[in-house]
């Protein structure tokens, strides 16, 4: 089997990294390091590549400054390598804190965290009351299956059966056949008997 021509296939990826058709220069650096896979150009361009379908300017910047320094520096490729994962490093990091607040902000602004809810109860006494001050004004945001039997337990043990009975088949979906979860069904109907 013949090997395909290094040298043609490297300026037809660079051609299509240029002209900005990253999926087309990605399948043709990846026919490069197939049969070449320590090749330095090729393992860039794959990366830069990759990188370009997220972010075109990005990309095309670090092939630009990895073509300045290929030549003068023999460690060009650690180079790229390395500002590429800083890169996504920090684009992971500023995401956390830009969404963090906003999540919050969605989540909990027109509720309160079950914490905060078994917070309020433990300071006035009393569940059912608790709970009946909140229900119509404020909603419980519950943010695991651990929060969620418990929130449906204490419903069914105060009273609240059909309400308890009314978020178990709510969120039937989004716990599946969780055993635990489905295991309520018999807690509820046991208190309502």
């Amino acid at each position: 089997m013949r090997k395909v021509n290094q040298n043609i296939l490297l300026q037809r990826a660079e051609k299509e990294f240029l002209r900005g058709a990253f999926a087309s220069a990605l399948r043709l650096y990846a026919l490069i390091l197939k049969e070449y896979p320590s090749l330095d150009e090729a393992k860039v361009g794959a990366y830069l590549s990759d990188l370009g379908e997220e972010s075109a300017e990005e990309a095309q910047a670090l092939f630009d400054y990895y073509q300045m320094i290929k030549t003068n520096k023999p460690n060009a490729v650690e180079i790229i390598h390395s500002l590429i994962e800083s890169l996504d490093s920090t684009k992971e990091t500023l995401h956390q804190l830009l969404s963090l607040p906003a999540e919050e902000e969605v989540e909990y602004g027109d509720g309160i965290r079950y914490s905060d809810f078994l917070a309020l109860v433990k300071s006035r006494g009393n569940f059912k009351k608790t709970f009946e001050d909140i229900m119509f004004s404020t909603k419980v945001v519950i943010t695991d299956k651990d929060e969620f039997i418990d929130f449906v337990t204490k419903l069914a043990d105060e009273g609240f059966d059909e309400m308890a009975l009314g978020y178990l088949d709510a969120s039937a979906s989004l716990f599946g056949n969780d055993q635990d979860v489905l295991a309520l069904y018999h807690i509820v109907q046991g208190i309502k008997k």
